[in-house]
């Protein structure tokens, strides 16, 4: 592991306690000197996949194989540095997790890291490796790149495989994965994304109805990050009749997405009877009760709403939105109160889920408590490579400004 930091990875209690085995790389390539971290759903040959439970069948012996994502990294040259923890089978945004524990927030220490690439996200955030892969179901790569204060990305919904890594709710799971800088970002995308074309975005539309779910003593660091976005396009508006706060978006998101977990994790849970932590034991429960003319009902209306906002963006636009309403919570946030956040967080990331669109988050604002928040784009569907160009471009200006 070549890591930027002289720290003990045990002090951030992000990779998991897996017997250390080789893992071949190339020895040049686009992604050579750098290393990265792999979340523990996917499989990596001659190590056990966790998925965040000590019941899970994986861990019952080694992978003989390696997931496609992460074979494509070694063979351009970048190095494994390590499986990384997972929130309870990744149904969660967190990053608590009831049997192995709570990943350290290098950003802010004394609040949750996000989940549930928790691990991935903390081993980038803290150095420890140069970048991470994760997954993004309902947000578990753009929650915790927010709450660590990193660039992170949710690709457009099957532009990447997700052979050798655990299902969840196959309508939403995507690939994503973090870095510090928006450089780092779109270098991983250029091998994983490589023949993707990336025309400009010239027109920016600004989201008023999710800056109304921000928290008031954070929005003035949004409105920060905001100038300093708007400025890369030539033309940008104001959009308030995008109702992404209306119940039946969030609603329709979480029972779709619950229907397909129960679909995924039923046969599972049914046979070993696993023990949930906080949250995921309500969530799970929750899952297995839903109705199947209820589920009918919003696997529709996922439609609709699909087919809404893909006519509203074109591969020249970009959406920009608060990736989450605030600041990560405290480590001693109740868990009922983690509960009504989380749905508050769902109003937001559920807009990329739904229409299958690919959204970038950037670390641009730090809210008054002095914890990161992000801001993010979303494009048209295959618009990722435009995204990561426009993150690096911003996060190159802002690291000119902060030179002089």
């Amino acid at each position: 592991m070549t890591s930027t930091t002289t720290a003990d990875p045990s002090d951030f209690r992000c990779f998991c306690d897996y017997p250390t085995v080789d893992v071949a790389h190339a020895t040049s390539g686009p992604l050579a000197g750098m290393d990265f971290a792999v979340k523990d759903l996917f499989d990596v040959a001659g190590y056990p996949t966790g998925c965040g439970h000590p019941n899970w069948p994986g861990l019952d012996a080694p992978s003989l194989a390696t997931a496609a994502v992460v074979t494509t990294l070694l063979e351009a040259g970048a190095a494994f540095g390590g499986k990384a923890v997972t929130d309870e089978i990744a149904y969660s945004l967190n990053g608590r997790n009831a049997h192995y524990g709570t990943p350290v927030n290098p950003a802010a220490p004394d609040r949750v890291p996000g989940g549930s690439s928790s691990g991935p996200a903390v081993a980038t955030a803290a150095g420890l490796v140069d970048f991470a892969i994760g997954t993004d179901t309902g947000g578990s790569v753009r929650v915790p790149a927010s709450y660590c204060g990193l660039f992170g990305i949710r690709p457009t919904h099957g532009r990447l495989a997700l052979d050798g890594c655990m299902p969840l709710a196959p309508s939403y799971d995507t690939v994503g994965w973090f870095a510090r800088t928006g450089a780092q970002l779109e270098a991983v995308g250029d091998v994983l994304l490589a023949n993707d074309p990336h025309p400009p975005a010239p027109y920016c539309l600004v989201l008023t109805t999710a800056l109304d779910l921000v928290e008031v003593r954070t929005r003035a660091t949004i409105a920060a990050a905001l100038r300093r976005v708007t400025r890369h396009f030539r033309r940008v508006f104001s959009v308030p009749d995008i109702l992404l706060v209306e119940e039946d978006w969030s609603l329709t998101f979480r029972i779709s997405q619950g229907a397909e977990i129960w679909t995924a994790m039923g046969p599972w849970v049914e046979d070993r009877k696993p023990e949930f932590g906080p949250g995921v034991r309500e969530r799970m429960q929750w899952a297995r009760s839903l109705l199947p003319d209820d589920v009918a009902f919003h696997r529709e209306r996922r439609e609709t709403i699909r087919s809404q906002l893909r006519a509203r963006i074109g591969p020249d636009t970009v959406f920009v939105l608060p990736t989450t309403p605030a600041a990560a919570p405290l480590l001693t946030t109740r868990d009922e109160d983690l509960e009504d956040f989380r749905n508050k967080l769902i109003a937001l990331t559920c807009m990329a889920g739904i229409g299958g669109l690919p959204q970038v988050t950037m670390p641009l604002g730090t809210a008054p408590n002095g914890a990161p928040v992000g801001l993010s784009l979303i494009g048209a569907p295959g618009a990722d490579r435009t995204l990561l160009a426009l993150a690096a471009a911003i996060d190159a200006e802002r690291q000119a400004e902060s030179r002089h």
